[in-house]
């Protein structure tokens, strides 16, 4: 059983930045998909930013060119330095994994789709982040 342990989120002010990072207990497959998500309570959870095994990106027209997602292999941690933070990017931020275990296996185009929990395999219990104005 993967275990995926969120950490970095906190309260900044507009225009500040933030790193959240992602630690996975495991990487069993080569081939995957993960990303991070956000949620604000009653609205949907939307995707943020993916990245898959064969080093593609894809990330949400709000946050592209503000975002980076990385993956560092050696150490099984996934971040996400987020730049030029604004108010509305005060959500819980919460990372995933796909292996294909109960589909086939997705691009990172296709993971930033993802709304349902039920669309990944595994999940962190996500980390808040705050913006003030």
């Amino acid at each position: 059983l993967v275990r995926l342990v969120e950490s970095g989120g906190g309260s900044v002010q507009a225009g500040g930045s933030l790193r959240l990072s992602c630690e996975s207990s495991e990487f069993p497959y080569t081939a995957y998909v993960m990303g991070w998500f956000r949620q604000l309570p009653g609205k949907q959870r939307e995707g943020v930013a993916t990245i898959d095994s064969e080093g593609g990106t894809s990330y949400s027209n709000s946050v592209k060119g503000r975002f980076t997602i990385s993956l560092d292999n050696n150490r099984n941690i996934l971040y996400l330095q987020m730049n030029s933070l604004n108010p509305e990017d005060t959500a819980m931020y919460y990372c995933a994994v796909d292996f294909g275990e109960r589909r086939r296996g997705m691009t990172a185009f296709e993971a930033l789709g993802v709304t349902q929990v039920r669309g990944m395999d595994y999940w962190g219990e996500g980390t808040l982040v705050t913006i003030s104005s």
